[in-house]
């Protein structure tokens, strides 16, 4: 149970899933059954500070975060408090994987894994912009029917192609992509952090994207929300770009690490200073209340940056705040 001296977790409901879903939640790339004593305590802290909702997919760990995730819930007894949220169809080094054979291997694997009948939301974890999207609807929602999932989505999928595969589902009296998990955060995802595929609706160029999004009941679960590591308070804007490529990963360098958004983490510390909040706190806050539906995705370690994102959680920005923040005025 979350302490009651904590601020309480902001929750919101999403078109498929019968519980309510956590604002905030729990990453689980570093959730590992090998690490089970660390990884149990982890898993512990969030659902007490009010994580309830856990992302994962086929391909974290080699499966093992699946496996962990499982192994907690089946020693907790909790499965009915949780909500999962897991991915498949990743595609790998021979060829893509989004196929009806290759959705149901996924799926069938993470439900063992998970030991569960069911995940709350199942989401395709890159898109093949060659195959069908009433094949992949069709797929979807025979393992919908089978009780296997409750709501689907896309990670890394364009909205050009949610909406058709969104039209073609309503078309013919099926269930439509709700869940969507695309990169957003208050940095620009200026190059792929992992190669192609990658799909953000942050900055500028994007602004599309959100207009759509904007006039749909899609739930938005926005990896990289403090685009890993960007804005964690471990750099600074006064560092030069070259000198921040050994204090982050190379995907974060990659992505984020560009003038533009040097820009807007000067921006968030000067924010930060004047309202007595970390970096950190500033940009999730900037995700948390942006107007479209969206969940961020945070991957804390400990229990203090589980508590610290809590706290970003009641933070309040106006508009005019958010719009200085991503260089808008």
């Amino acid at each position: 149970m979350q302490n009651m001296t904590q601020p309480l977790m902001p929750m919101a409901k999403v078109p498929g899933i019968d519980k309510p879903v956590s604002r905030m939640v729990l990453g689980s790339m570093i959730i590992n059954v090998q690490e089970k004593e660390r990884s149990f305590q982890l898993l512990d802290d969030a659902l007490e500070c009010g994580f309830t909702t856990i992302d994962t997919a086929h391909g974290y760990a080699g499966g093992n975060s699946e496996r962990c995730i499982g192994a907690w819930m089946t020693a907790r007894g909790n499965r009915d408090s949780v909500v999962i949220l897991t991915k498949g169809g990743h595609p790998n080094q021979d060829r893509r994987r989004i196929t009806p054979h290759d959705i149901a291997a996924d799926l069938h694997d993470s439900l063992a894994r998970l030991q569960t009948d069911y995940v709350d939301g199942y989401m395709l974890h890159r898109d093949d912009p060659d195959q069908p999207v009433d094949m992949i609807v069709d797929t979807l929602n025979d393992h919908v029917a089978a009780g296997r999932i409750h709501a689907i989505g896309g990670s890394n999928w364009t909205h050009q192609r949610i909406n058709q595969a969104n039209q073609y589902a309503r078309a013919h009296g099926l269930i439509p992509f709700t869940l969507s998990s695309p990169h957003f955060s208050l940095a620009e995802q200026v190059n792929n952090p992992w190669g192609p595929g990658c799909v953000g609706i942050s900055g500028p160029r994007n602004k599309q994207a959100r207009e759509w999004y904007a006039g749909q009941d899609i739930g938005i679960f926005a990896y990289s929300s403090l685009a890993r590591g960007f804005f964690s308070g471990r750099i600074s804007s006064k560092q030069p770009i070259a000198s921040i490529a050994g204090i982050v990963d190379d995907a974060c360098h990659k992505a984020y690490c560009h003038p533009d958004n040097l820009e807007r983490l000067r921006r968030a510390e000067l924010l930060a200073a004047q309202k007595n909040r970390t970096v950190a706190q500033i940009a999730m806050a900037y995700v948390l209340n942006h107007p479209l539906k969206i969940f961020a995705c945070v991957g804390a370690a400990n229990r203090n940056e589980l508590e610290s994102n809590l706290e970003a959680g009641i933070l309040s920005l106006d508009h005019e705040e958010r719009d200085w923040l991503d260089l808008q005025i």
